[in-house]
C-alpha cells in the first residue's frame, strides 16, 4: 500500500444535532476537503441528488457490495444500510486529499481503527435530547415513529460522545460553527 498524504476529518452527531447545516458551511470555507459521499438503501429526501448527497442503491446492490468487500466500513442505522467505498478513500488518501465523513458511531469507530491518527474525529453534541427532538419534529421529514428510533439512537450516541478526538456543542450555531472552522484548521495544519 502505498503512503497516505490525505488527512480524514470525521463529524460524528445524532440526527438533528445540526451536523449538515455546519458540514455545508465547512465545506464553503474549506473548499479543498473531498466530501465522502456514502452508499445508502434509504430513500431520497426532497432535494436531495444522487451522487452529491448520497449514492442511493438498492438493498440487493448493496449486500452485492459487501459480498466484493467494497466497503470500508457499512452498518444499518435507522432500517437502511449505509457504506462508504474504500477504493474512494485510499484514491482520495493517496493523491494528498483531505477527506470529510458524516457518519454515525460505527462508522467513526472503523474509520479510527482503520486509518489511526489519519482520522481526527468530532462529536456534535446537541443541547439536550429534549432540543434534539424539537429539530426532528420541526423538519418534517420524518414519521413519528421514525423520529423516536432516531431519539432511542442519539442517547446510545450521547453516551459515546468523550469517546472521539474533539466535542463541540451545538448550543448556538455561531459559536459551533467558530468552534469547528478553528479545530479544522488545527487538523489541516492550517
Amino acid at each position: 500500500m502505498k503512503k497516505m498524504s490525505g488527512k480524514i476529518i470525521v463529524i460524528v452527531a445524532p440526527s438533528g444535532s445540526g451536523k449538515s447545516t455546519l458540514i455545508t458551511r465547512l465545506k464553503k470555507e474549506f473548499n479543498e476537503l473531498v466530501e465522502s459521499i456514502s452508499f445508502t438503501t434509504r430513500p431520497k429526501r426532497p432535494g436531495e441528488n444522487e451522487g452529491k448527497h448520497y449514492h442511493f442503491i438498492t438493498v440487493d446492490e448493496f449486500k452485492n457490495k459487501i459480498k466484493e468487500n467494497d466497503f470500508l466500513e457499512w452498518a444499518e442505522v435507522h432500517s437502511n444500510f449505509y457504506g462508504t467505498s474504500k477504493k474512494f478513500v485510499q484514491d482520495m488518501l493517496n493523491s494528498g486529499k483531505n477527506i470529510l465523513f458524516d457518519l454515525d458511531t460505527q462508522g467513526t469507530d472503523a474509520l479510527k481503527k482503520n486509518f489511526g491518527d489519519v482520522a481526527s474525529s468530532i462529536f456534535i453534541a446537541p443541547p439536550s435530547i429534549e432540543e434534539l427532538e424539537k429539530r426532528l419534529k420541526a423538519r418534517g421529514t420524518e414519521s413519528e415513529q421514525v423520529i423516536k428510533r432516531r431519539i432511542e439512537n442519539a442517547k446510545r450516541e450521547m453516551l459515546r460522545q468523550d469517546d472521539y478526538d474533539y466535542k463541540v456543542l451545538n448550543n448556538d450555531l455561531e459559536e459551533a460553527y467558530n468552534q469547528l472552522s478553528k479545530l479544522f484548521k488545527k487538523i489541516l495544519g492550517q
